[in-house]
């Protein structure tokens, strides 16, 4: 008797979806059996996170649903993979419900994304709060409305201060249209709210890097900063947090700020799950074959933020692809040629890609953009930044969606309404990254023994 290929894909981000899709249309019926692993039924669009926390877009227009598909035949299990024992070809997953279950597999491919970097800073995981996935950007929304609710409602010149100050760490994308977008947001919410000082609603954008978002060059990048600053964006390069409180924050350069809002998105790292297949690591990420198999394991596959895959385009040694969404899907099409050349007996081909370029969101008819190199500020950067991100949506009820918040936030301006989500939840880093979920070697080979004893 004998049983079809087992594949199973951990993470429906944009490489683990891209790989999925790929598979169901190219895979003969009864080929072989499709699994993905991931703890919600939809593909998050994480670039426009920001748009969803400023209330541009409602967070079901960047939930794209898995089931949406002509050819869905893909079993999804709902929970998060825990740990891989690679030797017994096996995963051990956590569901959502909190039991823990053995899927074995054939071919694994490790496309579990990455989660914020934090650092040893005094009070950051309980006082900051994260932009990276679809619950921290409405928790964010509803608690800066709620500063200017409750700063509005205060009689306490303190109070008022501290509500009323922002600061965003980090000075990447997230980190700049995050702090763009929300503070376009607070600009246009000063109408609503009469007896609010504009004077007293301050932004903070910091970063420990000497320039803001260097991957755009020096050109870009002065005119990015330029245009936060012209909006009244206070921009620190050189400085991160040296302690975070609940109403205060304390910079590195000595500053102390009162300030109850403090967005953390400093960069992010590898999922855990990597460190539990015990293989070799660059910078945290997978080390992978230009192929996008670990080397000397099985059946093993790996990209997206998970893996240094090999960047053949530049011809550098040493260069791997950076952890974009533009990488991550095209590596999710190659990675699933591959699976379908390894079941048929034809050899596997490298991941070769030359990055397309760059765009920035800054809200309103603010934007900088870069497409094949060809840099782009105002509304014409703006139109490629959007142009892009609609045409890289996945379904056609999605792009409709996005479309039509876009169009009615152009025409009927933003709304500040909070949907009570944070009433009695902090929402804070502590509250959303489960870093200590993850086996350590010893508990994943006592998760699989019994399935090697059978085998």
């Amino acid at each position: 008797m004998t049983t079809r290929p087992r594949i199973l894909v951990v993470g429906a981000g944009f490489a683990g979806v891209q790989c999925v899709r790929r598979l169901e249309r190219k895979l003969a019926p009864g080929e072989a059996d499709i699994s993905l692993v991931t703890p919600f039924s939809y593909q998050l669009y994480l670039p426009l996170l920001p748009q969803v926390a400023s209330g541009i877009l409602t967070p079901q227009s960047v939930a794209v649903s898995l089931r949406r598909s002509k050819k869905h035949r893909t079993r999804i299990i709902p929970g998060g993979a825990i740990g891989v024992d690679a030797k017994a070809k096996v995963c051990v997953i956590r569901k959502i419900t909190g039991e823990t279950v053995n899927e074995p597999y054939d071919y694994i491919l490790l496309s579990p994304g990455s989660i914020t970097r934090t650092f040893d800073i005094p009070g950051l995981l309980d006082n900051a709060r994260g932009m990276k996935t679809l619950a921290e950007a409405a928790y964010v929304r509803d608690h800066v409305i709620s500063q200017l609710d409750l700063a509005d409602a205060s009689q306490d010149e303190a109070e008022i201060a501290s509500r009323l100050q922002f600061v965003v760490v980090g000075g990447g994308y997230a980190g700049t249209e995050t702090a763009a977008c929300l503070q376009r947001l607070t600009t246009s919410a000063l109408k609503r709210y009469p007896r609010l000082d504009p004077k007293l609603i301050k932004w903070h954008l910091i970063d420990i890097a000497p320039k803001l978002m260097p991957e755009l060059g020096d050109k870009l990048g002065r005119s990015a900063l330029e245009i936060l600053r012209r909006r009244g964006i206070e921009v620190s390069l050189g400085v991160s947090i040296a302690k975070a409180g609940p109403e205060e924050v304390t910079f590195t350069d000595g500053r102390v700020l009162p300030c109850r809002t403090l967005i953390w998105t400093a960069g992010v790292a590898a999922s855990p799950l990597v460190a539990t297949l015990g293989s070799e690591t660059i910078k945290g990420r997978l080390a992978v074959n230009a192929d996008m198999t670990v080397p000397r394991l099985d059946g093993v596959f790996a990209l997206g933020d998970a893996a240094a895959v090999p960047d053949l385009a530049k011809g550098e040694e040493g260069a791997v692809c950076p952890p974009t969404a533009q990488h991550a899907m095209r590596q999710g099409k190659t990675i699933a040629d591959n699976i379908l050349a390894s079941l048929r007996g034809r050899p596997l081909e490298p991941y070769h890609h030359r990055d397309l370029g760059l765009v920035v969101d800054l809200g309103g008819k603010d934007a900088v953009s870069k497409p094949l190199g060809i840099e782009l500020r105002g509304l014409p950067a703006q139109a490629v930044a959007r142009g892009y991100h609609w045409s890289a949506l996945r379904t056609n009820v999605a792009k409709t969606r996005v479309l039509t918040n876009w169009m009615l936030n152009a025409v009927a301006g933003d709304d500040f309404v909070r949907t009570g989500f944070q009433s009695r939840n902090p929402a804070t880093l502590r509250d959303f990254e489960y870093s200590d979920a993850y086996l350590t070697a010893d508990q994943i080979r006592e998760h699989t023994a019994g399935l090697i004893a059978e085998g």
